[in-house]
């Protein structure tokens, strides 16, 4: 007869990086979407310039600053949350992402007269402590539970 075979409630390798992969591009995702609907909605209501007019006020990149600070930090605790395992690693994962996306965007803004070159920089240095603080956020409320 043969020995039954031992049930592990560990989940498989390739589970947890299907898992991990979901995790970070669903913070991904939130923080895309949710910077564009807002700049939708900015956009509309004449707050903002029509799109693809330059936007030099410095008001209005401070704006936008903020509010992508704001939801950064919370696709990054959205991040941490779904990760299958070391949720402070997923959320500088997405971090990191966003440096490789915000270094493009800056690259591709270089010489199109889009407005101060200091708003997409800052969005760069800005992409690691938001992750930092999203996963935080997530440890902080996880560790006292």
């Amino acid at each position: 007869m043969a020995a039954p075979l031992a049930v592990s409630s560990e989940v498989t390798p390739r589970r947890r990086l299907g898992r991990s992969t979901v995790a970070v591009l669903t913070g991904f995702i939130v923080i895309v979407v949710l910077s564009v609907g807002i700049d939708q909605v900015l956009h509309s209501l004449a707050v903002y310039p029509p799109w693809g007019q330059p936007m030099y006020d410095p008001t209005l990149n401070a704006l936008a600053l903020s509010y992508r600070i704001v939801i950064s930090v919370l696709g990054c605790y959205l991040t941490a949350r779904l990760a299958p395992h070391a949720p402070m690693r997923h959320a500088l994962i997405l971090g990191a992402s966003g440096v490789v996306v915000s270094a493009a965007g800056t690259l591709a803004a270089v010489g199109k007269n889009l407005g101060p070159m200091w708003y997409p920089v800052a969005l760069i240095l800005v992409s690691v402590p938001c992750a930092w603080l999203g996963g935080r956020l997530y440890a902080g409320r996880h560790d006292r539970s």
